[in-house]
């Protein structure tokens, strides 16, 4: 139902004869039993907890609307929070008779988001089409480009010491920064089949149902997001090293969910989530600490510097600020909250700085780059 027709409808009804912009939700939601109104289940029981929210069972009618429209605002949100308390529900747990795929959409509400009603607004609201198909795709494009490169120099564990690996026109390298795709495209690569499986399988884990639940473009942005932080970052900070990997976008998501749970910790209800927590944070810091040990003690002899691990550290922050704002605004627009708009300009301010620092800093320091392959 569209904005103008429920406009209509509530006109035609008379529910709201003297104009004072509320209306009853007991006489809306009979309206829409009579009527035989196609409303989901979740948005029903807002519409009580809307109502319980109000002093005389009333509801907004702008909020009403925003309700149909499937769009929710802050105050929207806090009405909500302050009507559940006495909303009568059962929880998704004990819904009867669920197919394999309805089942799975069960586990990621519960998975990713903290409140009941959250989950169910998403329960009802998810559907098939269209599918999360930008971690499937990045991860699929990384395995693909992983085993050509394998297949090409007969290498599968630390590629990055063969002597053709840097040749590859998706790797930054400092002496490449002009080519300004490098700083996306080194995601592709990866330093072997360890660091490949370790970012795939965290893809697939968290950014899968991140993105079933926030949708493509969010969780593109902050992956992607990550993915460019990293690189300027190395660019800035360990000037000499060359970059591959997702490891920035992986750690973007990774952490914008840890923090998530964190601060929301009472109200998630994914099992053993500290030990999964627990787990998470030793694999995450296992992983950077390879890159370390990589990076400065090198186990075989290499040509010049190996990748660095900065990208990953340059990774989590984006995902503890980003990422943060973007999971705990759940079906809200952004561009309404005040902290988005500081974390863009935050970035905006890095990006600007990493570009000059990229143009003039390396001649004015004379930092001594190791020769483009």
């Amino acid at each position: 139902m569209d904005r103008s027709s429920l406009l209509q409808l509530i006109q035609e009804q008379q529910l709201d004869p003297e104009n004072t912009g509320f209306i009853g939700a007991d006489t809306f939601t009979g309206l829409v039993h009579s009527h035989e109104l196609p409303l989901d289940p979740a948005k029903l029981d807002m519409l009580v907890a809307l109502a319980q929210s109000n002093e005389r069972g009333q509801v907004c009618y702008q909020e009403l609307v925003d309700l149909i429209s499937s769009k929710r605002s802050s105050s929207f949100k806090r009405a909500i929070a302050n009507g559940q308390r006495a909303l009568p529900r059962d929880g998704l747990l004990d819904e009867p008779g669920l197919g394999v795929y309805k089942r799975f959409v069960r586990y990621v509400a519960y998975e990713i988001l903290p409140r009941e009603v959250d989950r169910h607004w998403y329960f009802y609201r998810h559907r098939s089409c269209p599918p999360p198909v930008f971690m499937a795709s990045v991860t699929l494009a990384q395995i693909i480009v992983f085993l050509c490169y394998g297949a090409r120099l007969n290498k599968w564990v630390l590629q990055t010491y063969h002597p053709e690996y840097m040749k590859s026109p998706l790797v930054y390298h400092p002496g490449h920064r002009a080519r300004a795709w490098r700083f996306l495209t080194y995601m592709f690569m990866h330093v072997g089949l360890e660091q490949l499986g370790f970012n795939a399988l965290l893809q697939l884990m968290i950014g899968v149902p991140l993105e079933m639940v926030h949708g493509l473009l969010r969780i593109s942005l902050l992956y992607l997001a990550g993915v460019l932080a990293g690189s300027l970052t190395v660019s800035i900070t360990d000037m000499r090293a060359p970059v591959v990997g997702g490891s920035g976008g992986v750690y973007a998501l990774c952490s914008a969910h840890l923090a998530n749970v964190v601060m929301n910790w009472a109200g998630m209800r994914c099992p053993y989530k500290l030990l999964r927590m627990v787990l998470a944070l030793v694999c995450m810091s296992s992983e950077v600490g390879r890159a370390v040990w990589l990076r400065f003690s090198p186990p075989l002899p290499a040509s010049g510097p190996q990748p660095s691990f900065m990208a990953h550290l340059a990774g989590a922050v984006v995902g503890v600020s980003m990422g943060l704002t973007i999971l705990r605004s759940y079906e809200e627009r952004l561009r309404d909250q005040c902290g988005w708009w500081v974390v863009l300009l935050a970035y905006g301010t890095f990006l600007l700085f990493a570009i000059f620092w990229n143009v003039f800093a390396y001649d004015l320091l004379g930092a001594h780059i190791p020769p483009p392959p």
